[in-house]
């Protein structure tokens, strides 16, 4: 029983590796909208493979090596390939392969973790799901004609985002881990804040609100800075 109960959180994680794998094809099959997709419904399986990690106590080395190799795919490697199919074509250099660095910069971000055990209440730079979900959203924002469509169309404002959201991950800063070790509102003011601006934003721009989130993500992060702490 003991070794069932510690696969099944490794079965979400290759869940999310699957997701990864399948957007990576139909990418380039022309299916960008798709492949976005799936970075968010890959997003619910890498939370669940933790939530279901912690709560059954089968959490293990493998399972920790395991996750973080799906999600250099997932929000690493096809986060990468979506830049490029947004730039390819618009900078007429090397330039539009920027989104290489998102790869890179995603597994140095990951190494980094893996070996860092103080990141429990709080991550040092912005996670790789993160970063996956915000890049996700770009093609979806782009094509649905909203009021950033043109904006984040502009080659050199995708060129931008990729590079400082490649440096976002490996920046000495403390951002919010959604990691509840109780449900207090004194301990959690700002993931309930959060929330509940996460929720307004979706409702009044939908697709859109997900880079205003992001943003506001790392800004709540960056101004409550000194309330969370990292165990030692």
């Amino acid at each position: 029983m003991e070794p069932i109960k510690k696969a099944i959180p490794n079965l979400f994680t290759l869940a999310n590796l699957s997701c990864g794998t399948v957007g990576i094809i139909l990418s380039f099959q022309g299916e960008i909208e798709t492949a976005c997709y799936l970075i968010w419904l890959a997003a619910g399986f890498d939370f669940l493979d933790g939530f279901l990690a912690r709560i059954l106590k089968a959490q293990s080395e493998i399972g920790k090596q395991l996750d973080s190799l799906a999600d250099l795919i997932t929000f690493g490697l096809l986060p990468s390939i979506l830049y490029y199919h947004m730039l390819v074509g618009k900078i007429d250099s090397p330039l539009e392969y920027v989104g290489v660095l998102i790869a890179v910069f995603s597994a140095l971000r990951l190494a980094k973790f893996n070996i860092d055990e103080n990141q429990t209440t709080s991550f040092t730079g912005l996670t790789t799901t993160a970063n996956g979900i915000f890049t996700s959203t770009l093609p979806l924002i782009i094509v649905g004609n909203t009021f950033m469509s043109s904006f984040l169309a502009n080659e050199w404002v995708l060129f931008t985002c990729a590079v400082v959201f490649s440096l976002l991950m490996v920046a000495p800063v403390t951002l919010l881990s959604f990691k509840f070790s109780n449900f207090s509102v004194k301990d959690n003011w700002q993931r309930f804040l959060l929330i509940l601006l996460s929720i307004v934003l979706i409702v009044i721009f939908k697709t859109a609100a997900v880079p205003l989130i992001i943003v506001v993500y790392l800004l709540l992060s960056v101004v409550s800075q000194p309330v969370h702490k990292k165990v030692p």
